[in-house]
């Protein structure tokens, strides 16, 4: 439980940040709220030799509304993001979601930013970003400012398409106050990761549903939206969750009962976004 030796470095500015990535490489690590990357440490399941704290860069931490769209700084806290009253009238999925995670200690400390550049498929936070088709803004000093897709974002079990070099600062969400939306999740306890999640928005004859555990990396359903949006029922959906899935076995859930829990949950949540 006690992490390998590693050098720390606290950065006070988005250039700070870059400038020691671009020195340390694969060699480093961000730290922002800590919850995910310091237990792997302790376990010794990463070993970054070089440990950047952002968490005091304070200009990554907004929720700004222009236009269509919403954009969320990469700091900003699971707690200020459910707090917020932007998200709340014009993303109220992305804002539920956020209440959602963890106990007030995980929420206070930990980052919006952080959980999606995580890349954990049991995470709460990736599911709703792909059923809303947000964006991803990464930052590097070399290369500059890049936006890539939610859906091409997870590309492996806790692997992101981040270059060693790039800082994830912002998360973009389209504005979709008049949207039908829901989000449902099973777990054994209140404080675990769900066995199963779903996200589901529906607004003007389009939907996105994204999906949460049933998979190497989190999930858009598209079997789901595109049946949903064609005028299926629910229950009818919901029966395509299974597609494109590589629903895991734990403790928890054998596959069997991961793939039923999801089609009962995609259900549910299709009926209440207004399916």
């Amino acid at each position: 439980m006690i992490p390998a030796p590693f050098q720390y470095v606290r950065a006070s500015s988005t250039d700070e940040a870059m400038a020691a990535l671009a020195e340390h490489g694969d060699e480093a690590k961000l730290l922002a709220g800590g919850h995910s990357l310091l237990p792997l440490m302790k376990l010794r399941l990463a070993s970054p030799e070089v440990l950047v704290d952002v968490g005091r860069i304070s200009d990554l931490s907004y929720v700004r509304h222009d236009g269509d769209t919403v954009a969320i700084g990469a700091l900003t806290t699971h707690h200020d993001a459910g707090r917020d009253e932007v998200l709340k009238a014009q993303v109220p999925l992305l804002a539920h979601v956020a209440t959602q995670i963890g106990d007030p200690q995980v929420r206070h400390r930990g980052t919006v930013g952080g959980s999606i550049a995580h890349a954990d498929p049991a995470s709460d936070l990736p599911a709703a970003l792909l059923a809303l088709g947000g964006s991803v803004v990464v930052r590097s000093a070399a290369r500059g400012e890049r936006v890539i897709a939610a859906s091409d974002f997870f590309t492996g079990f806790l692997e992101a398409a981040l270059e060693p070099d790039e800082l994830l600062v912002e998360l973009r969400v389209p504005a979709v106050p008049d949207a039908g939306w829901s989000f449902q999740k099973f777990n054994r306890r209140a404080l675990d990761w769900a066995i199963v999640g779903v996200a589901a928005v529906s607004r003007n004859g389009s939907s996105g549903v994204g999906l949460v555990n049933m998979g190497p990396t989190p999930l858009v359903a598209a079997g789901v939206a595109e049946a949903w949006s064609g005028g299926a029922s629910p229950a009818e959906a919901a029966e395509r969750v299974a597609e494109g899935t590589e629903p895991g076995a734990d403790t928890n859930a054998s596959v069997e009962y991961r793939t039923h829990l999801a089609k009962v949950l995609t259900r549910r949540a299709l009926e209440e976004a207004g399916g």
